[in-house]
């Protein structure tokens, strides 16, 4: 059994709570027909015996604004240190981010983590021993960030800091050393009503062309399901995290649902860490679909 790394919520992240990935295994010999299903029906892409206890969130950090998952093969890049600002504005930019905090009165420590990623040592690898941030499990790793969800501070030095450089910033966490590792154009997360995807699922193309994930259990599913749709339950977060960009395309827009819309935003937003271009979350879940749309899908 392999381990994926633990949830990563920086001082920072506050406002989604999402899976403890920590608590959570991934059989390395999991068949790629795991996230199969039928085109007509809802497939269960897992064993209907739950293999892992409820998902417990992590505990309540105030550094980023949201909580994210880690990414998946994050890559370790060489780096070079740089202590000015510079560099676009980056707006409609997301920049996947790597850093570590010390605190505000450890200068001395930071400066001399400097001279060492100076030298050719990895700030992934000093992350992990020295960080004080949560994200040190992953290597400093806090994944894709946009405008607004970081503190301030962390924003301006982010955003204005060369592509693989070290830059330093100070925040009233502490000191921290971040690196920025790539950009793109920011993603897409919007809300779907329930009577707009409802009429998009008249057209059988619309069903092909697009990915339809639902997050709910398999208990929840056996009341009330929806065709087309990929269960990947949320407590199973452990076993198809890994696998999410292998299995589908993040070039897609990809749909995702559950009971009233709350898990369905977690996977949504975690989605768009992975790279997920275009993501609508069913606003209201399948409750709000049976009242506004289809009346002949059970409510529960």
């Amino acid at each position: 059994m392999s381990r994926i790394p633990s949830a990563s919520p920086s001082f920072f992240l506050q406002r989604i709570r999402l899976p403890a990935i920590s608590s959570l295994t991934v059989s390395a010999s999991r068949p790629a027909s795991y996230f199969r299903s039928s085109s007509s029906q809802p497939q269960l892409s897992f064993s209907p015996r739950l293999r892992h206890p409820p998902v417990s969130p992590p505990p309540t950090s105030s550094f980023l604004r949201w909580t994210a998952p880690p990414m998946v093969g994050t890559p370790r890049l060489r780096t070079k240190v740089c202590y000015c600002a510079g560099g676009s504005g980056r707006e409609n930019k997301e920049l996947l981010v790597q850093h570590l905090l010390v605190g505000e009165d450890n200068l001395k420590l930071l400066l001399e983590l400097q001279q060492r990623i100076s030298g050719g040592v990895e700030l992934s690898d000093l992350a992990v021993e020295y960080s004080l941030c949560p994200s040190k499990e992953n290597g400093g790793m806090l994944g894709w960030i946009r405008r607004g969800q970081t503190v301030p501070e962390f924003e301006k030095a982010a955003f204005s800091a060369p592509l693989n450089k070290i830059t330093r910033c100070k925040t009233k966490f502490g000191w921290h050393l971040l690196q920025v590792l790539s950009e793109r154009e920011e993603s897409i997360l919007q809300d779907v009503e329930p009577e707009e995807l409802h009429l998009k699922m008249q057209d059988p193309s619309f069903i092909e062309e697009v990915q339809l994930i639902d997050v709910r259990e398999p208990e929840e599913v056996a009341q009330a399901s929806l065709p087309g749709f990929k269960v990947l339950p949320l407590r199973q977060f452990g076993t198809w995290g890994s696998l999410i960009t292998d299995e589908f395309d993040p070039e897609k827009d990809t749909y995702v649902l559950c009971h009233h819309g709350v898990r369905s935003l977690q996977i949504a937003k975690w989605l768009q860490t992975q790279g997920f271009k275009r993501v609508f979350n069913v606003s209201g879940g399948i409750h709000a679909y049976a009242i506004k749309a289809d009346p002949s899908v059970p409510t529960y």
